[in-house]
């Protein structure tokens, strides 16, 4: 008993007494409504603990990197990724020589069990890899349509490492491909939940819409008067190409029918172009030798003339008077010209005497 009403530091606390009762509160208990009342007043003036009090459970981090080469506009797109994704790092860019297994390492050393990796190629493509590391699954992407934060025809705005919402297609239930880019997908761009650069509010949407066989991406904010929606960035469309069963490689386990390699798109248009210039030629040279054709020359028709009235024949008029020479004026100043240019002359030599 000692122990327990010492007061000094470290020490145990005093216990607390308990009230005593009095006669009339122990024989009218207290009643029920009552009780309620006090309990809901107590806890409207208890102040809420903090939203992040709660535990990191998801462990979810994703690398953002991209290899050498890549333009102004894939690096502004890369940088928004970061900035959207507090649960994303970064990386120094990779070498275009290396093999994409190096990959798998990097995410080794940075503690990243998801990678969002750009890959350049001939300055002008842009691709995109989706992979779990380091076992997979891994799916590569075309990168069209790119459209960044910073472009003024986004007027949204929302709060820097806020959770976002996502929202995707009906279709993407319906096939198995898209069932697992799906789930590919919700494991890399969802921010989780008290997550210690994450904000406790929930401010916009992530939409993931299936389209001409492609996947687009859209973000939007949500205002809180009417909850309408406004774009905020960036925007892109990802042509699938290939989902692997590993990371970076492995065997294939679905492959786009309906994709269409940039160097064969543009090798298309050139051929499209060359056919029209061809095709324009073809009529200039037809056109010629339908010039050098001698021309066909019909038979006079008797009929033709019938209609025609012959006109009346003027007289004759001789002229007796020699017409007045025309007078040419070029000529007139031409002369006058070089009369003033000799004057000009002599008066110079003059003056040098």
């Amino acid at each position: 008993m000692a122990a327990t009403k010492r007061k000094r530091r470290g020490g145990l606390e005093v216990q607390a007494k308990k009230p005593k009762r009095s006669r009339k509160d122990a024989g009218q208990p207290a009643k029920p409504d009552a009780v309620a009342k006090e309990v809901e007043e107590e806890e409207r003036d208890r102040i809420p603990g903090p939203v992040c009090k709660g535990k990191w459970k998801n462990k979810e981090r994703i690398l953002i990197f991209s290899s050498r080469g890549i333009n102004f506009r894939t690096r502004h797109l890369m940088q928004d990724l970061r900035m959207l994704m507090p649960h994303s790092k970064a990386d120094t860019k990779m070498d275009r020589k290396d093999k994409l297994f190096v990959i798998n390492e990097v995410c080794e050393m940075k503690n990243c069990n998801k990678c969002i990796y750009f890959e350049a190629k001939k300055k002008q493509d842009l691709y995109m890899w989706l992979s779990n590391s380091p076992h997979g699954p891994s799916a590569k992407f075309l990168v069209q349509n790119i459209h960044t934060l910073a472009e003024l025809k986004m007027t949204g705005n929302c709060l820097k490492g806020s959770r976002p919402l996502l929202s995707f297609d009906p279709a993407f239930d319906e096939l198995p491909h898209y069932a697992l880019l799906k789930e590919l997908l919700i494991q890399i761009f969802s921010t989780p939940r008290y997550h210690p650069k994450s904000q406790p509010f929930v401010d916009h949407v992530f939409t993931f819409t299936i389209l001409d066989n492609r996947i687009w991406f859209r973000n939007f904010q949500i205002i809180e008067e009417d909850a309408a929606l406004v774009e905020i960035g960036p925007r892109f469309v990802l042509n699938l190409i290939k989902i692997f069963q590993g990371s970076f490689g492995g065997p294939t386990l679905y492959e786009n029918p309906h994709y269409q390699s940039p160097n064969m798109h543009r090798r298309i248009v050139r051929s499209i172009t060359a056919a029209k210039y061809r095709e324009k030629q073809q009529v200039k040279d037809v056109q010629k030798l339908r010039k050098k054709e001698p021309k066909t020359v019909l038979p006079h028709d008797p009929t033709a003339d019938v209609f025609d009235i012959p006109a009346e024949d003027k007289p004759v008029e001789i002229q007796w008077v020699k017409p007045e020479p025309k007078v040419d004026l070029t000529a007139r100043k031409r002369r006058i010209y070089k009369r003033h240019r000799k004057l000009q002359q002599k008066m110079n030599r003059g003056s040098a005497k």
